[in-house]
This record gives C-alpha cells, sequence and structure tokens, in this order.
C-alpha cells in the first residue's frame, strides 16, 4: 500500500489531536474543477462545505471560478465573481470525503461545528492514456488526468 503524505507542513497546522484530515487519491474527476471546489471550501466549517456542496449537486448554488473561467458562463448569487458552475460529479466525490472527515471527528469526539477547513488543495494525478483508432492506419490520444484532493480541518477555539 503506498504511503501519501499531505502538501501541508505538520508543524504549521499545530497539535495533531485537534486535526482531521482526509484525502481523495487518483479520482477519475476534472482537475480543473477541483481546484476551484478547494479554493471555495477553503475557511468554510465542515457542515457548512456539506451543505453547500449538497447545493450544488442539486444545482442550486454554482462554486465561482476565479481561473479557469474562460467562456465560463455568468450564474446568479455568486458574490464578488460573476463566472460559475455546476460540477456534479466532483462535488459528489468531495461530499464523500467530507461526510467521511465528519464522521472521523465524531469517532475523535472533536465538536464538528467549531472544525474549519485550514487546508484545501487539488492537483492532477497521474494520466491514463488511450488511443483510439482512425481512418488510413491512425490514431488519436485520448489521456484522461486522474486527480488528488485533500482536506485539513483544524478544531478553532
Amino acid at each position: 500500500m503506498p504511503k501519501f503524505g499531505y502538501s501541508t507542513a505538520a508543524e504549521a497546522l499545530g497539535k495533531e489531536e485537534n486535526i482531521v484530515k482526509g484525502s481523495l487519491r487518483e479520482v477519475r474527476i476534472s482537475p480543473k474543477d477541483s481546484v476551484e471546489i478547494a479554493k471555495w471550501l477553503k475557511g468554510l466549517s465542515l457542515a457548512e462545505a456539506r451543505e453547500r456542496l449538497q447545493g450544488v449537486i442539486e444545482k442550486r448554488i454554482a462554486v465561482p471560478y476565479k481561473r479557469h473561467n474562460k467562456k465560463v458562463p455568468h450564474r446568479r448569487g455568486l458574490l464578488k465573481y460573476y463566472a460559475g458552475r455546476y460540477p456534479v460529479k466532483a462535488a459528489s466525490k468531495v461530499l464523500s470525503l467530507v461526510q467521511s472527515m465528519i464522521s472521523e471527528a465524531e469517532n475523535r469526539n472533536l465538536d464538528i461545528e467549531k472544525l474549519r477547513i485550514v487546508h484545501a488543495s487539488a492537483y492532477g494525478g497521474r494520466k491514463i492514456k488511450r488511443y483510439m483508432p482512425r481512418a488510413f492506419g491512425r490514431a488519436s490520444p485520448k489521456f484522461s488526468t486522474l486527480t488528488h484532493f485533500e482536506l485539513v480541518a483544524k478544531e478553532v477555539s
């Protein structure tokens, strides 16, 4: 079993007793959508993050796109940023991660309302390389990028 680290420094977070970590490794979701969701969730409580992600899945709340926003339409209800989308597949995977972090916090007797997301990152993993045969003996590449997603929540007093 491979041992993965986190892209945040452990000494920057403080003591280990009041921290909950979670990660998704090599998930088939869009890296661009994942980056925008990670920026959107940072600083929220775990309960609020769960509510927002459920709203994205139901297409009530749009995720603001700050970086990857070329030709992205406007959505109503966004503050400061006008471009947004509803990345349902990525939001459902991240929602399962948030729910597992909440259950881990309950097992460790931490207060869920005081847990805030202090670190959220998403980055591309390895590529799945495939080729589609075309006419006249040619072939076109059909690559898909896997994504790593990390969340760290800390109990704030």
